[in-house]
């Protein structure tokens, strides 16, 4: 069991980066309940698990959070827990009842976690919006792409998961070690805006020592010849990275290209080096590349489809993906070496654990009954 065993956390149900901080402290050994909403919940429960991967690891409860019981079955499974987390827009935990201050009041030791994308205050708070819009506050956006193009969205992996719910994840984590000591809960505000802002931290470090200009003109945005991909002659693409000097004389011996006389951080070469290197690459299939590059320090690695990914030999050896009720996924991570983390169960369907979950968290059988009888719970 990983090392978060004994951590019980109430999980909101939501989309993206609530759900990936709650799945990532359920890999770490969390009980974490899922609340679902009751009208999501079908009258029989698929045989297979439900495809969402996000919400692996935890049992689902279905609640109608709208009837007059429902906020008293949360506060309930609040006073059990050491963290809560939801996503709600800024007010509505409060409007349904659920809000810091009832769940405080309940448990003074709880964790309240917040995700959002503006944060609960500010002139943005009250507006809908999504990753893209928050990594474009931050800068983030305006930093990706190539030289004269636009800007590139990088998924919603900078937003939703590393500035957001990994982000969170951190933040709940630290309030609870906090609340062990003092005795003491509190509210975790995690915004997608700040949070993208800081995992770019050293890009504004750069940029403030006047070592980083306009989109893609840079060492790391693709402006620098050695650090960027390059398409083979399968259509395939290799990634190169070689930023300090020995890597670079190792990327150069390997790919065969004319580097005499080249200083490497010479940008007035940097145009005529990347016809030179993406002239040499195109000669070859990836897989010829890989012959030729793996094992070496060139700072090479195949670029790789979601589906080719897994079979690579290097994350087969390492495990970094597995196969948990059919459905192949990326493992937990990082690793632990007492103990270690593991995907609990697979993804639930909405309030596939109602009774068994809400029982294992004191409500009695008879209560149980009467809430499913009333409609509360489903």
């Amino acid at each position: 069991m990983g090392p978060l065993k004994g951590i019980r956390v109430v999980e909101i149900a939501g989309i993206g980066p609530g759900p990936f901080a709650a799945m990532m402290l359920a890999d770490l050994g969390a009980d974490v309940v899922r609340i679902d909403r009751a009208d999501r919940v079908r009258d029989e429960v698929p045989d297979t698990p439900h495809p969402d991967l996000l919400n692996r690891g935890r049992r689902s409860v279905g609640i109608d959070l709208k009837h007059p019981d429902g906020p008293e079955i949360v506060l309930s499974l609040a006073e059990g827990a050491d963290g809560l987390i939801e996503g709600f827009r800024p007010g509505v935990a409060e409007r349904l009842g659920i809000g810091p201050d009832e769940c405080l009041a309940r448990n003074p030791k709880l964790v309240y976690g917040r995700m959002t994308g503006w944060g609960q205050d500010g002139p943005y708070s009250s507006m809908a919006g999504h990753d893209i819009n928050y990594i474009a506050l931050s800068g983030v956006l305006g930093a990706i792409g190539r030289e004269g193009e636009a800007p590139v969205p990088p998924m919603n992996v900078a937003g939703d998961f590393g500035g957001g719910g990994m982000l969170l994840a951190l933040g709940m984590l630290a309030a609870m070690l906090e609340a062990r000591t003092s005795g003491r809960g509190q509210v975790v505000d995690a915004s997608m805006v700040e949070g993208s802002a800081l995992l770019i931290t050293m890009i504004y470090g750069m940029r403030a020592m006047g070592a980083w200009g306009a989109r893609g003109t840079n060492l790391l945005d693709t402006g620098a010849w050695f650090y960027d991909v390059y398409e083979c002659a399968d259509g395939e693409y290799i990634s190169l990275g070689a930023l300090e000097p020995q890597f670079f004389a190792e990327m150069v011996a390997k790919t065969g290209i004319d580097a005499e006389g080249i200083d490497q951080n010479d940008r007035a070469a940097w145009p005529e080096m990347r016809t030179r290197l993406a002239e040499a690459v195109k000669a070859k299939t990836r897989d010829e590349w890989c012959e030729i590059l793996d094992g070496s320090d060139a700072c090479f690695a195949p670029v790789l489809s979601l589906a080719e990914a897994p079979g690579h030999p290097h994350n087969e050896a390492r495990g970094t993906f597995v196969d948990v009720g059919g459905a192949l996924q990326p493992a937990p991570a990082p690793r632990f070496s007492r103990t270690p983390a593991e995907i609990a169960r697979p993804s639930p369907h909405p309030g596939q654990h109602t009774a068994e979950a809400l029982a294992d968290w004191g409500f009695d059988a008879a209560a149980v009954v009467a809430l499913q009888e009333s409609g509360v719970v489903k």
